[in-house]
């Protein structure tokens, strides 16, 4: 797990945007470079986890405003975050690699899908949508 928190004035949310975001990536230079990308664009508080136990265990401790979910992660893959989220009524997007279809189950098949290796704007367009990921 890794956290980023702005400090000082620049800290300061942009309106549109999520004050906090929970990164759920298996993949470290993925998560740390979409943790600073995120942090670059004055969200005040990333955090990341790297598998579905911890990534629990963070939403437990303080509930994000939006998170971006890693379908597969190492030996398992991020569903039962994903209905933990959908309980709790955090917006969230699926994160994926995969070129075909998400194969996500038909109870998350509506959730929006961000697709791997995704540019910094399509991140920055789903982080200023984040309210209609719920």
């Amino acid at each position: 797990m890794t956290t980023t928190d702005a400090a000082g004035p620049a800290a300061q949310n942009p309106a549109d945007l999520p004050s906090d975001v929970l990164i759920v990536e298996d993949d470290t230079l993925i998560a740390l470079d979409a943790s600073e990308t995120i942090s670059g664009f004055g969200v005040a508080s990333v955090r990341a986890a790297r598998g579905v136990a911890d990534a629990l265990e963070l939403i437990a401790a303080r509930a994000p405003d939006f998170v971006l979910l890693d379908v597969g992660l190492i030996r398992e893959k991020s569903f039962a975050v994903a209905e933990q989220l959908v309980l709790q009524k955090i917006p969230f997007v699926f994160v994926t690699g995969y070129s075909g279809p998400a194969a996500l189950p038909a109870a998350l098949a509506r959730y929006p899908v961000l697709r791997k290796p995704y540019l910094r704007d399509e991140l920055l367009d789903t982080l200023r949508r984040w309210r209609d990921s719920a």
